[in-house]
């Protein structure tokens, strides 16, 4: 199992699924900026995600469709680079919610999508060299089949919670839309 800390804690165990959250530098608003800790726990989690979902502080540049675009294709090339196994994703105005299986190391994988969408994004928006992803990624290593099952549906769903659309299915940037070749359930 691989473990690191920086301002959280990152457990990844082997072949295990991982939810996975990172969101627009400057997105979180300020009031809430020093609660994202190592002992963040999972109704911490809910706060700051309904927060960066009423999407009223900081940066929305994932609302522009050519860099949700961008994200959703890095996404889907990393997959078909065999890098990551895609379960769901959700890409919001100013956060990303992913559900994947990692087969590159998992540290690899956010360079490449952070880094990839960060360079296309500041090219897009006349921002090169502007920081554009948070430095860290939330993530949790998914434990049991039901407890994928809730991530997967919470992260379909986010669109909706956030009042964006009625139906998963609405919203164009998430796997709810565009379905992923996700297979059994892979959890132990």
């Amino acid at each position: 199992m691989t473990y690191y800390e920086r301002n959280l804690p990152h457990w990844h165990p082997p072949e295990q699924d991982i939810f996975l959250t990172w969101r627009l530098k400057g997105s979180l608003p300020a009031h809430l900026r020093g609660i994202a800790s190592k002992d963040m726990p999972g109704a911490r989690f809910l706060d700051l995600d309904r927060a960066l979902d009423r999407a009223d502080a900081g940066p929305l540049w994932l609302r522009e469709p050519n860099i949700a675009k961008c994200v959703v294709a890095v996404l889907q090339k990393a997959a078909e680079q065999r890098l990551l196994e895609m379960h769901a994703y959700t890409v919001m105005a100013n956060h990303v919610h992913a559900l994947l299986t990692p087969i590159a190391p998992l540290r690899q994988i956010t360079r490449l999508i952070k880094g990839a969408t960060a360079h296309e994004a500041n090219r897009l928006l006349g921002l090169t060299g502007s920081h554009f992803w948070q430095d860290e990624s939330f993530d949790h290593w998914v434990r049991n089949i039901e407890e994928w099952r809730k991530i997967r549906t919470y992260i379909e769903r986010n669109p909706v919670a956030a009042g964006l659309v009625a139906r998963p299915e609405e919203w164009p940037w998430s796997s709810a839309s565009h379905p992923v070749e996700a297979g059994a359930k892979r959890a132990k």
